[in-house]
């Protein structure tokens, strides 16, 4: 069974992702700094699908310098990873002019930093093993920009300059590394745009509908599966046509 690891998997996307990825016959660690009370009903369902498996591991990932450790530590649990799904990441909007710089650093620790030393380590496991897949998560906002976004659209287009290099780096051994990006989803944050922003979004749709947590999960799974080989240095987006 081949092992993936998914950040951010407790809760929202990144359980929506290690869910599918678990059905589809994955050894899936969910990494997040706490469980979460949507995370246990879910390993109870994969486990009693009788598919693969969903299991938890808790770490901050704001704490970089215990990422080594950490890499080392879920190589003796569960053995050398196949899959890593970098999902973990703040959402912290803001006008820049009114940012305080440990906000600005707070996001780009987490949202840049972090993945890119957790993919470091990681990766080395699977150029041992000559394959492996990353997914990055990215956001349209990285390519169309969003007001009050600007630090957070900044970490997000990071993530896909960081994984058209990086899948030529190693290409070569058998490693696709891609990127999904979601546009508005429909979720509880959506909601809170309320009922005039959320048509306003559905409008400019080219399907007239928002995507969801599970289109993403089933992109994902796509890039992680056999059919999704030949796909490296790509970037998948998931928005329902919002910016066709």
């Amino acid at each position: 069974m081949r092992n993936v690891l998914v950040t951010g998997g407790s809760r929202g996307i990144g359980l929506a992702i290690g869910r599918k990825l678990a059905l589809d016959g994955y050894r899936v660690v969910a990494l997040a700094r706490s469980e979460g009370a949507e995370l246990e009903p879910a390993i109870a369902a994969v486990a009693a699908a009788g598919a693969g498996v969903l299991m938890f591991e808790p770490f901050d990932l704001a704490d970089i310098d215990a990422i080594p450790d950490l890499a080392r530590r879920l190589k003796t649990r569960v053995g050398p990873f196949y899959g890593l799904v970098n999902n973990a990441g703040l959402g912290t909007d803001g006008l820049l002019s009114n940012m305080h710089v440990s906000q600005i650093e707070t996001l780009v620790r987490l949202n840049t930093v972090a993945p890119i030393v957790l993919t470091k380590h990681i990766v080395r496991t699977m150029m041992t093993e000559g394959e492996g897949r990353i997914v990055n998560m990215a956001s349209v906002v990285a390519t169309t920009g969003y007001s009050g976004l600007s630090v957070y659209a900044a970490t997000k287009a990071s993530m896909i300059g960081f994984t058209k290099s990086l899948a030529r780096e190693v290409g070569r051994m058998g490693i696709t590394v891609n990127a999904v990006a979601p546009g508005f989803l429909d979720t509880e944050l959506t909601k809170g745009l309320g009922e005039d922003g959320r048509e306003q979004v559905v409008r400019r749709s080219a399907l007239r509908r928002l995507a969801e947590v599970d289109d993403v999960a089933s992109a994902v799974a796509y890039l992680m599966g056999e059919t999704g080989r030949n796909v490296t240095g790509s970037v998948l987006t998931v928005d329902a046509g919002n910016t066709a």
